[in-house]
């Protein structure tokens, strides 16, 4: 395989090493030019495991160097770190990141604000029209959540075991939470309509999200009215998932529908409660329009850590490095990360800045410490390394419109939706 040189006639010493499984072989020590970039380095990486396996097919990888990704020429890396080129250089190898295949977009009747992959049996989605959906698969909608007034702004998984025991929560701007139950595995040729088997009130404005306990056994909300509650789900002992096609069933299930109010609230927010996480039984973090994240002691009612973030902040999710930095996004482009378990945590440990528009929703990967994704007004979906401020891939599947929500799907899916009206996914992402 030839491979260009480029002007650079600087020589390295490298030794390509890897923890790949399937390439049990050791890549031979070699000299390449410093001009090199990861394309180019891909493709000798990809012919020095030919030499041992003429079976091999290429396929593209990404270079680390003391634990950072390459994203520029090899000379030009080696400049910027301060690392000498006389010795033998290092390289480890791992398979690049890149999305093989955009399914066919699963269309809904107005804008897609909010998605949920967490559970590898469906998509959820909340829309614009007032509707949830659960999606089993590209185009295949199972049920529709019926029973909103107002657009719903956040949508989340409680419990998915599967069968009869998928229950979620929805969120929406009629200042109302829904918790409703379904049964993923009913043969149906068309959506199955289904109403709530609980309606939550208790919020004085709109509600901009929820999120479900690990526990399913509690949901917690955040509101406009600058307010985060926590609410029970004691999900009934009837069977709920019931299709409205009948006006007798339709009765039935609103005399089954209970209501709850909430078992406690979280003061502290000045202004709009944008993103609430509950990552463990007595912590919530919450992201506001005030400029600030919270953590919450849940048995006390006291927030006990206070980040100031600088912007209004609408989107907030916890993950990477043991399950503890927090990633926020808001009313500019830079996706930021801060390290709360580090001293002096008001200053960011991370910062992505390509997007070129206010930055919607940020999810990190469940089994990665590196990877995160992040979906913005600029019509973008971007998968970011901790290792690189450079996007690993940009996914471009909506077209300019406003992406409003994203998240991951069965660990190697990208979901998101988007003012386009569309839940687009993105398979065949491959993480390490």
């Amino acid at each position: 395989m030839e491979i260009d040189e480029g002007t650079d006639d600087r020589q390295v010493q490298v030794r390509f090493v890897t923890k790949l499984q399937d390439i049990p072989f050791k890549v031979p020590n070699t000299t390449i030019p410093a001009s090199y970039s990861r394309l180019d380095l891909s493709k000798v990486v990809n012919a020095l495991i030919q030499t041992e396996n003429p079976d091999w097919e290429s396929e593209p990888f990404d270079f680390l160097i003391n634990g950072v990704l390459v994203r520029m020429s090899l000379g030009q890396f080696l400049l910027a770190k301060g690392i000498s080129a006389e010795k033998t250089l290092e390289i480890e190898y791992i398979r690049a990141v890149v999305p093989r295949r955009e399914e066919e977009p699963c269309l809904h009747d107005d804008w897609v604000g909010a998605v949920d992959g967490s559970s590898p049996g469906f998509i959820l989605t909340g829309c614009y029209d007032g509707l949830g959906r659960v999606w089993k698969a590209s185009g295949t909608c199972t049920h529709i959540l019926q029973g909103h007034s107002e657009p719903v702004t956040s949508v989340s998984v409680i419990s998915a075991e599967g069968g009869e025991s998928c229950s979620v929560a929805t969120a929406s701007k009629d200042r109302t939470l829904r918790l409703w139950k379904f049964n993923t595995e009913e043969p149906t040729n068309n959506p199955l309509r289904t109403t709530a088997y609980k309606i939550l009130r208790g919020h004085g404005a709109a509600v901009q999200s929820v999120a479900a306990h690990t526990s399913g056994d509690m949901v917690c909300s955040g509101s406009w009215d600058s307010t985060i509650k926590l609410w029970q789900t004691d999900e009934p002992d009837i069977e709920v998932d019931v299709s409205i096609k009948k006006r007798k069933k339709i009765d039935e299930a609103k005399e089954s529908q209970k209501e709850g109010e909430a078992v406690s609230s979280l003061v502290g927010h000045t202004q709009c409660v944008s993103s609430v996480k509950w990552p463990q039984r007595d912590i919530i973090y919450s992201a506001s329009w005030d400029h600030s994240i919270r953590r919450w002691d849940v048995g006390t009612g006291k927030d006990v850590l206070n980040i100031p973030a600088s912007k209004a902040l609408n989107c907030l999710d916890i993950g990477g490095e043991g399950s503890a930095l927090v990633a926020a996004g808001g009313s500019d482009p830079i996706l930021r990360i801060w390290d709360p378990r580090r001293p002096g945590t008001s200053a960011p440990v991370g910062q992505f800045s390509s997007h070129t528009s206010w930055i919607t929703g940020c999810k990190w990967h469940e089994s990665s410490w590196f990877h995160i994704l992040s979906s913005s007004y600029d019509g973008k979906v971007m998968l970011w390394d901790m290792r690189t401020t450079w996007p690993l891939f940009v996914i471009d599947s909506h077209k300019d419109s406003k992406v409003l929500c994203v998240d991951w799907w069965k660990g190697d899916s990208v979901v998101s939706g988007g003012a386009d009206t569309k839940l687009c996914i993105s398979s065949g992402v491959s993480v390490q």
